[in-house]
């Protein structure tokens, strides 16, 4: 991998790497982290860990997507809570933990949190407790068992991979080797919603980006970008999806 510096004419010297070396170096350090970071995550994560947010404390399980170590739960989370959410009515979609969820309750909003991993549904159901805030739990996939109903503020923190889940905690992580998440949730969307809904999602750029934006706009819906940030090496989006017709 060649790293020095590109030099311009006479003596000085331009520090600005070719794009192609930046890449290779960012694939490196990628490459270094999966090798040493991820497995003593994993290692960490094995076992319940408390995890403690602005005042609030919560227990998550091993099997419950922990919102410490992944950006994209607090990236999301504070997008959220700029918005006006006293007494408006509030959708989180796979709430893992339960922490989105509970920071709207704190923040005055009328809550209802749905997970399709039991662990996560029990977690919530706990750390709603513990935190003395009311939410409605609903054991869910996406939109089943959740009779329609238009919500001011929908929040979605998806599963980003194409891959098929095979346990109750790869579904915090795949949405299926075709993206069928996606597919689905593009497909029930529509009641839950009214002309004026805040329906915000977070990706990240390891998602199928075109695949996603391909089927909302086949169910009617744009995605518009409201804001990206680095984070280490992983670059997250926040996505405004919008009906347009």
């Amino acid at each position: 991998m060649n790293l020095k510096p590109c030099r311009s004419s006479g003596n000085t010297v331009n520090l600005k790497w070719k794009d192609s070396n930046v890449e290779h170096l960012k694939k490196w350090v990628t490459h270094i982290i999966g090798r040493t970071y991820k497995p003593w995550l994993q290692h960490y994560l094995s076992r319940s860990r408390s995890y403690a947010y602005r005042g609030m404390t919560l227990t998550v399980p091993q099997s419950v997507f922990h919102p410490g170590f992944f950006f994209s739960t607090r990236y999301l989370l504070r997008k959220l809570v700029s918005l006006p959410l006293n007494r408006k009515k509030f959708l989180e979609l796979g709430a893992g933990s339960g922490l989105i969820s509970i920071e709207a309750a704190r923040q005055g909003a009328i809550v209802t949190a749905t997970d399709i991993n039991p662990a996560s549904v029990e977690c919530i159901r706990l750390n709603s407790l513990h935190n003395q805030q009311a939410i409605r739990i609903v054991e869910a996939d996406l939109f089943e068992g959740l009779e329609p109903e238009a919500f001011d503020v929908v929040a979605i923190n998806p599963p980003y991979y194409k891959k098929h889940p095979l346990t109750a905690a790869d579904l915090a992580w795949y949405c299926g080797e075709r993206g069928e998440y996606f597919d689905r949730l593009f497909k029930g969307l529509r009641p839950f919603m009214h002309q004026h809904s805040e329906v915000l999602m977070v990706l990240c750029e390891g998602c199928d980006l075109s695949m996603i934006k391909a089927m909302a706009a086949s169910q009617g819906f744009t995605m518009s970008c409201l804001q990206e940030k680095t984070h280490m090496l992983e670059k997250n989006f926040i996505f405004k999806i919008i009906p347009v017709s």
